[in-house]
């Protein structure tokens, strides 16, 4: 090996969680009993190293270092009890390309690396200031930082200054050792200064929130230390007592001022007296605060009654809310009865009906015509009882509940109070919300609700409560019985009409900037807009709609592309909102045996249904498809049984044991329910196994029994509706329903032929013409005859 290659392998020295920069001397500690011998063993020259990752002297691989490291002179070697001290000088930068081991000696092998020199003389003395002027502006957060300073402002080297500043600094190991890697000073000056900036920035920080954390523990110790004085001082001067000595007086004042009940008043005063015995700087002082601040806000005093006037509250209704005369009528009596006991209990009302159809809005005009304030809390989606109840005050950042903090903000005691979406309460681990309204709307408990975080009786017996739900379904059974429901049906298609044209137009175009001089919606457009855009119950949709409307006006009068007033015709309408979204289902101009016109109720409104049947060859099975549920499913059996049963008394011939039938209900995608599809599947049932056709103009609902009786069923109105809308003639209703036509328009009973059924037979008189016996019969000796008497219902078997 000659004298070159020697030159170009030296021991390796591991450095651990260090990175060594050149130009520096430095002083490394290792356990002599893991490098005693390896250390024992350096030429006067070795390379520093920095390893990735920990391990013991005998398992280190090539694996475990860093290629890039730096040349060391071995200044001095000292053995101090367990330790080995190491003192060296960092020379220049290397590249190792091998290691290997030789017993317990690390063996590199290198390239010198030295530095890419590519600043000229004039930036690299820019630099050299920078990282001073930075550095000074560190120093003066420091005491004692003098000499390093000085030391810093003699250095006229940048690699040294650089490493005589990072030495100080929180620098990772990762990163010094990419400042180690960074071969030209440009860019190693660059990461520094990026790393300097951030370390300037940290101490700035961490100076600005120490200095705020003083400022206010020597203010707080300031006014501690004054109170005290000044609480010496009154006692001295016996002074204590005196008006407007401190916050206690001021609030007995108040709580004389608000008109409380004795019992409240008494535990107020014990609060006030608590107050004055904690120092303001307890947490407890505060607190009480608090809760006094809300008791002397809260409206105790009674409100003067305020006269109804029963003309200008059904003015406002009928501005306020086209249609709804049965709901409006309601809401008079309410406030007629009001208006004779001003006492009145008991206001406590629930109006139930789909989205979208004004239920929020009635609770805001009641509120008006009464000349009372308006409150509305959203109840849906609550699941913690406090937020009815309030929090006990022993918790940090208790709060009253929604009952007691909204009449606070409102300032008087009987408000309009709505509770919104109460159907949608959730019950969870921390109560049950819909238990803790049973007090709030119970007229003979009420009186004295508490509050948990009030802990005193609250008389709400003059609030108007107003819940508003979509469904029955959600609300437990002992909070609705203490409400009293007003149902709010679905919208016509000529309701809709009349409030898009007087409130809703008006003020979707006061929303855009728009006035009738801009923009006109033809009649029949808003029809088309209301028959094709929109399936719902409400006019949420249509209000939507309408606004897009606006919208593409205001871009077209804006842009100057059309003349004033932009006139919307049906025709436009594809245009500005697309394709029609809505496609309800219309009469057939013919059916074929076994197919009959159902009639369905919805959230968003009635429809028509058709329920088709066909048979095949088998052993008598019932197949149903169309998603449907358990009760329509059974009223499909039950069609079955009576038409088996019956058709002995017919002439009609038809062996059930080699057929089987199949009962389909189209849209299969939506869930079908309920019992007022029966008298449709036993008149298509009954079609199909005649073979007489069921005129195609004629639709039908309502329940079946199994002993032929048709029985009312609900959503009357909207089926009708429906019928009309689909070009319907004739409708069979059960005979109990006939009262339910009372709420229909005069236009839809001018054009619809209803006619009542009671029993079965009715029903296959006017879809079929099949004119059936009366079930009067017994079985007797295993042949049948008739019942003498008037009794078609009755069945004897004589045994």
């Amino acid at each position: 090996m000659n004298n070159e290659d020697r030159n170009k392998e030296l021991k390796v020295v591991p450095v651990i969680d260090t990175i060594l920069l050149t130009g520096m001397d430095y002083t490394l500690a290792f356990k002599s009993e893991e490098f005693a011998q390896l250390l024992s063993e350096l030429d006067e020259r070795a390379i520093a190293l920095a390893m990735k990752h920990k391990g013991r002297h005998d398992t280190l691989t090539e694996e475990n270092f860093y290629k890039v490291g730096v040349l060391l002179q071995i200044l001095d070697v000292e053995h101090k009890e367990q330790l080995v001290m190491l003192k060296v000088r960092a020379l220049e930068r290397v590249e190792v390309s091998a290691l290997r081991l030789e017993g317990v000696s690390i063996i590199a092998r290198y390239d010198e690396a030295g530095d890419e020199n590519d600043l000229d003389a004039n930036s690299q003395a820019e630099m050299l200031n920078y990282i001073k002027n930075i550095v000074h502006e560190i120093g003066a957060h420091f005491r004692g930082a003098e000499p390093f300073l000085k030391m810093i402002d003699q250095e006229v080297n940048l690699n040294v200054l650089i490493c005589r500043v990072g030495e100080f600094m929180h620098i990772s190991a990762l990163d010094k050792q990419g400042l180690l890697e960074s071969r030209s000073l440009k860019e190693r000056s660059l990461k520094f200064l990026d790393h300097l900036i951030k370390h300037k920035e940290s101490i700035k920080l961490q100076f600005e929130v120490a200095e705020k954390f003083s400022e206010k523990a020597n203010k707080m110790h300031r006014e501690t230390v004054l109170r005290e004085h000044l609480k010496a001082i009154q006692e001295e001067l016996n002074q204590g007592q005196e008006e407007g000595a401190g916050p206690g007086q001021v609030y007995r004042e108040k709580i004389e001022a608000c008109g409380m009940p004795e019992e409240v008043k008494k535990t107020a005063l014990q609060e006030v007296a608590k107050l004055e015995s904690q120092n303001p700087s307890s947490p407890d002082y505060n607190i009480i605060r608090n809760y006094l601040d809300i008791l002397v806000e809260l409206p105790w005093q009674s409100s003067e009654p305020k006269e109804i006037d029963l003309d200008a509250a059904r003015r406002i209704l009928d501005e306020q809310h086209y249609g709804l005369e049965k709901v409006k009528e309601r809401i008079i009596q309410h406030l007629a009865v009001m208006k004779l006991k001003h006492d009145k209990k008991g206001s406590i009302l629930l109006l139930v009906g789909p989205p979208g159809i004004g239920k929020t809005s009635l609770g805001r005009s009641i509120a008006e015509a009464l000349g009372r304030k308006y409150i509305r809390v959203s109840l849906g989606g609550i699941k913690d009882e406090a937020e009815i109840r309030g929090h006990r005050r022993t918790y940090i950042g208790a709060l009253p509940g929604r009952i007691i903090s909204n009449l606070r903000k409102a300032g008087e005691k009987n408000p309009v109070f709505v509770l919104d979406e109460i159907d949608k309460l959730m019950a969870a681990y921390n109560g049950d919300p819909a238990s803790a309204l049973l007090e709030v709307l119970d007229p003979e408990q009420n009186n004295s609700f508490t509050d948990h975080y009030l802990e005193v009786p609250y008389d709400l017996s003059e609030v108007f409560f107003i819940a508003t739900a979509n469904s029955l379904d959600g609300i437990p059974g002992p909070l609705l019985d203490r409400m009293e429901t007003i149902a709010i049906s679905s919208y016509t298609a000529n309701e809709k009409f009349h409030i898009g044209q007087d409130h809703l137009i008006p003020a979707v175009l006061a929303e855009h900037g728009l006035g009738h001089e801009h923009l006109v919606i033809e009649d029949q457009a808003l029809r088309d807009i209301i028959g094709n855009y929109t399936l719902e119950a409400g006019v949420r949709g249509l209000r939507r709609q309408i606004a897009t409307v606006a919208r593409v006006a205001s871009e077209k009068i804006v842009s100057h592309k059309v003349e004033l007033p932009y006139v919307v015709s049906n025709a436009m309408l594809e245009e500005i909102l697309g394709n029609t979204v809505i496609r309800h289902d219309l009469a057939l101009s013919d059916n074929p045996a076994g197919v009959v016109t159902g009639l369905a109720w919805t959230p968003v409104g009635g429809d028509i249904l058709f329920i088709e049947g066909t048979a095949m060859p088998g052993s008598g099975q019932l197949t149903l498809t169309g998603k449907l549920g358990d009760v329509m499913k059974e009223s499909a059996r039950i069609s079955l049984s009576l038409v088996k049963s019956r058709l002995a008394l017919s002439s009609i011939n038809y062996n059930f044991k080699e057929k089987d039938l199949h009962i389909h209900v189209p849209s299969g995608a939506v869930a079908k329910d309920g019992p007022s599809a029966g008298i449709a599947l036993f008149t298509a049932i009954a079609s199909l196994i005649s073979g007489v056709k069921v005129d195609p103009k004629l639709a039908m609902t309502g329940e079946i029994t199994l002993r032929g009786a048709v029985l009312p069923v609900g959503g009357i109105k909207e089926k009708l509706l429906a019928a009309h809308r689909a070009g319907i003639q004739k409708v069979l209703i059960p005979g109990d329903n006939i009262r339910d036509l009372k709420e229909l328009p005069e236009e839809v009973l001018e054009q619809l032929e209803i006619k009542p059924v009671e029993v079965i037979e009715d029903v296959l008189a006017e879809t079929l013409g099949i004119s059936l016996a009366s079930p009067q019969i017994v079985l007797e000796n295993g042949f049948m005859r008739e019942l003498p008497g008037n009794d078609q219902n009755q069945y004897i078997m004589d045994i």
